[in-house]
């Protein structure tokens, strides 16, 4: 079994990276294989609304690396969209790859277990979730939780690597994809482990 996660920063390893790593290990712990497609700083096109995916099976704009992700999304069991957040939202760039992926691809991905992850300084955290999830929801996708929110805060990387809450998190996320997959495969595991749950207040220093 395997995981696409989607880097939707242009930073190749940034915050949004360092939040899907920690998925990504808390996957590769339970045996599921995973990649990180970063999707890069080149221009991509929006949708145009030609219909011309309808005929073809894919994007009519091939000059782009929109029918390259959306062939690792159709050959993936699961998938995660990660972004940093702007303007309380994801990236344009992300989602206009998004809007073509599930417009020309949509029910190639039907069923998979999928899951968005958010990364932002302070707030627009939950504006950019809810949008993420949207792509998911109106395509008969189970949607993968958490014990919160897809969440990660901080400016660097390192900071948030001091977000302990949030990377727990992302564990929580991995673990939760990883028991859905194998319970779709297996129809038996076993529920994942529960930690103890940690909190962030960087108001206080800690």
């Amino acid at each position: 079994m395997k995981v696409l996660l989607i880097n939707g920063s242009p930073h190749k390893e940034g915050c949004t990276y360092t939040a899907l790593r920690e998925v990504a290990d808390a996957l590769e712990r339970n045996g599921i294989e995973t990649e990180i497609f970063h999707i890069g700083t080149e221009p991509v096109h929006g949708c145009i609304a030609c219909l011309t995916c309808f005929k073809e099976g894919k994007c009519v704009f091939d000059d782009d690396i929109c029918n390259e992700l959306a062939a690792k999304c159709a050959e993936a069991d699961g998938i995660v969209v990660g972004s940093p957040v702007y303007f309380a939202g994801p990236n344009g760039a992300l989602t206009a790859l998004l809007d073509r992926i599930f417009y020309s691809s949509g029910r190639k991905l039907w069923n998979k277990p999928a899951a968005a992850v958010v990364s932002c300084r302070r707030g627009g955290a939950s504006a950019a979730f809810d949008r993420l999830n949207k792509y998911f929801t109106i395509n008969r996708m189970p949607v993968v939780s958490s014990q919160y929110w897809n969440s990660v805060h901080g400016r660097t990387p390192e900071d948030v690597k001091k977000d302990k809450e949030g990377l727990q998190t992302m564990r929580m996320l991995g673990e939760n994809m990883a028991w859905l997959l194998k319970s779709i495969r297996d129809g038996n595991a076993p529920l994942p482990p529960v930690e103890k749950p940690q909190f962030t207040s960087f108001a206080d220093g800690k």
